[in-house]
């Protein structure tokens, strides 16, 4: 499977990129026509999926002679996956929380970008409000945000395993 998938390095994380792409395709379609307004959670979530999508693109961009360009955008894959499994984590705990444990619906995201600086803004996005602790969607029993960490996991470890490279010999060619 990982032969495979390094054998199909390109077509393989371009294949995982659209999969981020139709991620948020989803998204938008559930806030637009299913009128389901995403938390700022949600959003910040959809932000990490969108950045994946990017990073992805970019290592299948990238020819496979170039090797430390390589191995620093399949680090960059890492990161940017486990920064969104993060705040999904991160969400899924404040949904957990008992009923009342967590603050009332605070103020708007584009609000709070205006007013305050942006790292006041996401202490407070990250601390949860009343709206990120609301369940709208669910399935199988298991809410949004827990799926966007289910789908971001499998996409991170497919995209570092298809863009890894194992150290080679100088004397063997290929």
């Amino acid at each position: 499977m990982i032969e495979f998938l390094r054998a199909r390095r390109r077509l393989v994380t371009s294949l995982l990129a659209l999969s981020c792409f139709l991620m948020i395709a989803y998204a938008l379609y559930e806030q637009y026509y299913a009128e389901l307004d995403p938390c700022p959670l949600c959003i910040f979530q959809r932000v990490g999926v969108i950045c994946l999508g990017v990073t992805l693109l970019i290592a299948a961009a990238i020819p496979q002679r170039w090797r430390i360009v390589g191995i620093i955008s399949t680090v960059l894959i890492a990161l940017v996956g486990l920064a969104t499994m993060g705040v999904s984590a991160r969400h899924l705990y404040i949904q957990s929380q008992p009923a009342g444990s967590v603050p009332a619906c605070g103020a708007g995201l584009d609000y709070m970008l205006d007013v305050f600086p942006l790292t006041e803004v996401l202490r407070k996005v990250l601390t949860g409000s009343g709206e990120c602790a609301r369940i709208d969607w669910s399935l199988l029993g298991l809410s949004m945000p827990g799926w966007v960490m289910i789908a971001v996991l499998l996409l991170t470890l497919a995209g570092v395993l298809a863009n890894w490279r194992r150290k080679q010999s100088v004397w063997v060619r290929h």
